[in-house]
């Protein structure tokens, strides 16, 4: 039986979604074609949700797809195309989900890329900044109509705790004025992640649409692509012999903000091994999320410059 003050690091999501009837709800998962995504994407329709899982890759998504329809029963299991490094896919992709899903109960942006060498997006944005940032900022402004109709809604940031790397740095996000470092780059994108969870429960949470960030934990998935040895041994040293999780133990935290009961009518939140985590400010800290993720003059700042650099202004109806 689901106990949630027995959550935690070794959680599965299964344990966290036991008994939650999600029968009629409609859900997201973005980058749902591998690891935290796929293993997000099963649970969720196994407790009877819609699930639309997005992938560059459509063929792969569709296996996956698949997988899920034959492991869970649910035949409402759908695959959407959709790069989050192009403003005009991420438009494309809205158009047509909003044609099809007018009301959207759960999002969760969870794609993103990790340590990568220094590229840019389509359209010119730093890589990790722009995929795990700005294209999930758009991607959730341009659906705000489908989660006011569905709320009581949740939207779910995956964040890190490679957010203890480094704040937002605002006067140089891209990289232009000083060196380029994938573990500075990969931590502002993650503490991007929860500022926009903040400004987003700012701006909707009064209104039904709860936002809330997390840290899934250590798992070795497609996200580790790029690393080398020597970043494994950054990460050892830096964590101190950290444990990876199981893909299973580490997307309970997303469907835990997902579905948790516990959750109802609350937002602005950073999570971890499935409760609320607090701030830990402390040099070299191991848990817990940095006050700068979670100050509202960082989150509106960081909202303001969004929309500055993707040229558009989002009025969230």
């Amino acid at each position: 039986m689901r106990d949630a003050a027995r959550f935690g690091a070794e959680t599965t999501a299964s344990e966290v979604a036991e008994g939650i009837d999600l029968t009629g709800k409609v859900a997201l998962v973005t980058g749902g074609s591998s690891g935290l995504g796929q293993e997000t994407a099963r649970v969720l329709a196994e407790r009877g949700a819609h699930v639309i899982l997005t992938a560059r890759d459509v063929p792969k998504g569709e296996a996956v797809a698949e997988g899920i329809r034959a492991s869970t029963g649910s035949r409402h299991v759908e695959v959407e195309e959709l790069e989050l490094g192009s403003l005009k896919d991420i438009h494309a992709f809205a158009k047509r989900f909003l044609a099809r899903h007018p009301a959207l109960h759960i999002m969760v942006n969870n794609a993103g890329v990790m340590a990568c060498p220094q590229a840019k997006t389509a359209d010119g944005f730093e890589l990790q900044f722009g995929s795990n940032h700005l294209g999930h900022f758009v991607t959730t402004c341009l659906l705000a109509p489908a989660l006011l109709r569905a709320a009581p809604s949740r939207v779910v940031s995956v964040s890190s705790r490679g957010h203890h790397l480094s704040p937002v740095v605002f006067d140089d996000i891209a990289f232009e004025h000083r060196p380029y470092d994938k573990w500075l780059a990969y931590g502002q994108a993650k503490t991007a992640n929860v500022l926009f969870a903040v400004g987003l429960e700012k701006r909707l949470g009064n209104r039904g649409v709860h936002a809330n960030a997390l840290h899934p934990g250590a798992i070795l998935t497609e996200l580790a692509r790029h690393l080398q040895p020597e970043d494994f041994a950054f990460l050892q040293e830096r964590n101190r012999g950290m444990k990876f999780k199981t893909v299973e133990a580490g997307a309970a935290t997303s469907v835990f903000a997902a579905t948790a009961p516990e959750l109802e009518g609350r937002g602005g939140l950073y999570l971890e091994d499935c409760n609320i985590a607090a701030v830990n400010d402390a040099p070299g800290a191991l848990d817990g999320v940095k006050s700068y993720a979670l100050d509202l003059g960082n989150a509106e700042r960081l909202w303001e410059v969004s929309e500055t650099l993707v040229g558009e202004r989002f009025v969230l109806t």
